[in-house]
């Protein structure tokens, strides 16, 4: 436990430095609004592959409906501060929890599926949504929300993020995360343990929702406008490439495929006819050289320095 709690303040004061190093760029002038713009989407895809490894890579479900649970925390804030002149933060919350019960809503008829199954029901899950905001007038409709308060700051959302990277992974090192690895595991053996194997895959998606669904607050409110074309199964399949790609399993994967796939397709902007090659081809050799991802299923931990660390009496009386 002390190796653990040493680690978890590591990793906090590595991110506060982090804060300080790109607040003062910012301040400075170093780092332009194109530039804040591009950190701040960064956090947004962390937050959003962060919360569906939790799904797919941790308790073994085959989701690809998170742009669904997106779109939901996106119109709802933008509801609510729009029309009802509701706190920002607090709008992002009531998001958050409207998108978590949508994910308990379509957790508890469809996680019975595994599989290809599970992840039709939850692509259709995600349509069904988007077709609902398509004909919906008033919320736009086609054209969207537009004229949408911009009140997302680097500082907001720095600290959205933080705050999903540091619940979900204690949640992943709690009893309630082992028990969602050993359903990924052997989902018979863990039933057979006494594990309520429904009611965890329900936690995990309900989870995993909240926070996609700020992570849409927080968009809607940077962006200035939102339409239902913006939150198609494509947005799903970025997602899913992100968490693939840093390693299924791993937060920190997870973490470093977001920020690597945001500034790729950041660059290829600059080539609008060769993007989607280029980010399609690299995407192919990184799963025939790397498979496992860029980090693995283990990913990157401050906990080698807590070891390195500690004395050889700690480990023992540990």
């Amino acid at each position: 436990m002390k190796k653990l709690n040493k680690s978890f303040w590591i990793g906090i004061v590595f991110a506060m430095v982090l804060y300080g190093v790109i607040q003062i760029l910012l301040t400075t002038g170093i780092f332009d609004d194109v530039m804040e713009s591009t950190l701040i989407l960064i956090c947004i895809n962390v937050m959003l592959a962060v919360s569906l490894n939790l799904i797919n890579g941790i308790t073994g479900q085959f989701s690809i409906g998170h742009a669904g649970f997106m779109s939901i925390g996106a119109y709802v804030s933008a509801i609510l501060t729009l029309n009802f002149d509701v706190p920002f933060v607090l709008a992002l919350v009531i998001s958050g929890l409207v998108a978590a019960l949508f994910g308990v809503l379509i957790g508890i008829p469809t996680l019975r599926l595994n599989g290809d199954y599970l992840a039709i029901a939850t692509l259709g899950f995600g349509e069904i949504i988007r077709i609902v905001l398509l004909n919906t007038e008033y919320v736009g409709g086609a054209s969207g929300l537009s004229g949408i308060p911009t009140q997302t700051t680097w500082t907001i959302m720095f600290l959205f993020t933080l705050v999903t990277v540091v619940v979900i992974n204690n949640f992943i090192n709690s009893s309630h995360g082992r028990a969602c690895i050993a359903i990924r595991e052997n989902e018979i053996a863990a039933e057979a343990m006494g594990i309520n194997t429904t009611l965890y895959k329900i936690i995990a998606f309900a989870l995993g929702a909240l926070f996609a669904g700020i992570a849409g607050g927080l968009s809607a409110h940077k962006f200035y406008v939102i339409n239902p074309g913006s939150f198609n199964f494509l947005k799903s399949f970025e997602i899913l490439v992100m968490v693939v790609l840093g390693g299924l399993g791993s937060t920190s994967g997870a973490i470093v495929g977001a920020i690597v796939l945001t500034v790729l397709f950041t660059v290829l902007q600059e080539y609008p006819e060769l993007r989607m090659i280029i980010y399609s081809a690299i995407l192919i050799l990184m799963m025939i050289f790397r498979p496992k991802g860029l980090l693995g299923s283990t990913g990157f931990s401050f906990k080698k320095f807590a070891k390195k660390e500690a004395k050889p009496s700690d480990s023992i009386n540990s």
